[in-house]
């Protein structure tokens, strides 16, 4: 038997609602989550390469910020770099968003029944975001891995596409070498989703209801906007410093016997802070709130209007 979930979109605080089947939660998640990607990933090359300079520019080399980093990528590399990696976040995507959103309805209704809760509150919003990340971050760890590894300026002419870097990564490191980072990646997808998914539900009860307007829907379309924009915020500010030692466990390739400098979420988060100062925890920030923030409300608009066109046409 299929799966339910309700159509409503995340953080909704209705006690009842028609469900839908939980394909088509799954299809909406999938559909919103290329449809972010293909418009914001010119930043996470940004964001990835500046989490990953140690220290600051010095003499030219290296990265002064944003604008500086999409300049030189552009000057010395080609604007197609840009786009290195796309295919590993293109593939992750599609379960990535689908799982994240999916997951977040189902864990809704699951949290009412076992808290007794006749609605969905803040707390439990948290919990439900924070469940969702978790289940999200066992799918997403492998493209994550492939993804930095060739957005990495060391590792440029190491991998000659996606497969390649598949294969010479199990070659090399073996099979489980997939899964390095995966303790960081679960923490900062528990960190995001529970900001993100709290978040909404907060801004959606602050503003006016669509059912209340005299255009509902184009009312609900700013509602989404305006909820996954704050959110993506929150969520993003959260978990900066998790996705900066994430990159850095991630770009290096383990060796045998070699005790590597990252390795764990949490001791080097310290490692970080000790060496470079507690501002280097945010390397990336500003790029990756440019992606986050208006992504954070490109997601929810698209997946609220799937979500909403799958519910007049099952």
């Amino acid at each position: 038997m299929a799966t339910k979930a309700t159509q409503t979109t995340p953080g909704a605080t209705k006690e009842k609602a028609r469900t839908l089947p939980f394909r088509y939660q799954f299809a909406a998640g999938a559909v919103a989550g290329v449809s972010e990607i293909l418009v914001m990933y010119p930043l996470d090359v940004v964001k990835t390469r500046i989490q990953l300079q140690h220290g600051t520019a010095v003499d030219g080399q290296g990265y002064n910020g944003v604008i500086d980093c999409f300049r030189k990528i552009i000057r010395n590399e080609g604007a197609s770099r840009l786009y290195r990696g796309i295919t590993a976040p293109i593939l992750m995507e599609v379960p990535k968003r689908a799982i994240k959103f999916s997951s977040n309805d189902t864990f809704g209704p699951l949290y009412q029944n076992l808290f007794n809760a006749p609605a969905l509150t803040q707390p439990l919003a948290v919990l439900t975001g924070a469940s969702a990340g978790a289940v999200e971050s066992l799918v997403v760890v492998p493209f994550e891995l492939l993804k930095i590894r060739l957005q990495d300026k060391s590792s440029a002419g190491r991998y000659n596409g996606l497969l390649d870097c598949l294969v010479k990564v199990v070659r090399q490191e073996g099979p489980r070498a997939l899964y390095n980072g995966f303790e960081s990646t679960l923490w900062r997808h528990i960190v995001w989703n529970a900001g993100y998914f709290g978040c909404i539900f907060q801004v959606r009860a602050q503003l006016p209801k669509p059912e209340e307007s005299n255009n509902a829907k184009v009312q609900k379309t700013v509602n989404d906007l305006t909820a996954g924009f704050v959110g993506g915020i929150v969520g993003t500010t959260f978990n900066t410093p998790l996705d900066v030692v994430k990159s850095r466990i991630q770009s290096v390739a383990k060796v045998p016997g070699v005790r590597p400098k990252y390795n764990w979420a949490w001791p080097s988060l310290a490692v970080v802070a000790r060496e470079e100062g507690f501002k280097a925890l945010y390397k990336g920030y500003v790029a990756k709130i440019l992606r986050f923030g208006p992504g954070g409300g490109v997601l929810l608009v698209v997946y609220s209007a799937v979500v909403d066109f799958l519910g007049k046409v099952v």
